[in-house]
């Protein structure tokens, strides 16, 4: 977590001298700022500062080490479980699909919304229930 947080520091610092050399270089060109593009990279700034600040204070908060930071530490000491997840299931496939098709009604035409909600409906009950109906119900 240690190196997370010193990338984050560099990434802010960089979005911050990217902000400043970009309003002295718009400022020289045209005379004046230009606001969106400042506030736009000070804002990844911001952002990136954010997130560093955080998981300093999250890394102070847990007292020790993490896995990846020992040099002595060995592959298992890191691979705890994430999480369940069936290399079956369809259902991920299918919410990528109705989610895509609403999205594109967002931006092509209304009507293709109503098409794709009803849709992203039944392929959040069919994951989340998959388990619940079938060869593996519990």
């Amino acid at each position: 977590m240690k190196t997370n947080i010193g990338l984050f520091w560099l990434l802010g610092g960089f979005f911050l001298a990217s902000a400043i050399a970009y309003v002295l270089w718009t400022i020289i060109e045209y005379g004046a700022p230009e606001f969106v593009g400042t506030v736009g990279i000070t804002l990844g700034a911001v952002l990136a500062a954010f997130i560093a600040f955080y998981l300093g204070l999250v890394h102070r908060a847990q007292g020790g080490e993490l896995a990846e930071d020992r040099d002595d530490a060995n592959i298992e000491d890191g691979d705890s479980e994430v999480g369940h997840y069936s290399p079956w299931s369809w259902w991920p496939i299918v919410l990528a699909g109705s989610l895509a098709t609403t999205f594109l009604g967002l931006a092509v035409g209304a009507w293709i919304v109503f098409i794709g909600v009803p849709l992203v409906v039944i392929a959040l009950v069919g994951w989340v229930y998959e388990y619940y109906r079938g060869n593996f119900a519990r």
